[in-house]
């Protein structure tokens, strides 16, 4: 049976490359929660105790290579953050916001303005 490198290490020069680059990109994004918590310096114990769920939760969150956005929103605001996701196109950016509001907390402001509205 090949090893990983055996196999790796038949591919052409330019496809090892982009194996190599696309492997350094996953990684990149599983560590980077564990990055930002430390940056921050807080322990998975201090983010879990702000959670409310245990440090073996954090340790997996921070695992992940696919959450929800209220998930990450949480997280990020247990380290005393909060979260904005800025969209790229060639012609632009956008920043997408409200992404964690309930369907009802969306609604308030719109419910507010018509009230004053109607005053």
């Amino acid at each position: 049976m090949k090893t990983i490198n055996q196999i790796i290490g038949a591919l052409p020069a330019k496809r090892r490359t982009k194996v190599r680059a696309r492997a350094k990109q996953l990684i990149g994004e599983e560590m980077a929660l564990r990055h930002v918590r430390k940056a921050r310096q807080l322990t998975q114990e201090q983010v879990a105790k702000t959670l409310k769920i245990g440090q073996d939760s954090v340790s997996r969150l921070e695992c992940r290579s696919d959450l929800l956005i209220s998930t990450l929103q949480s997280y990020i605001e247990a380290m005393g953050g909060s979260l904005k996701l800025v969209v790229e196109f060639p012609d632009g950016r956008a920043v997408l916001s409200n992404l964690g509001a309930t369907e009802h907390e969306r609604k308030k402001p719109a419910n507010r303005a018509k009230r004053a509205a109607t005053r």
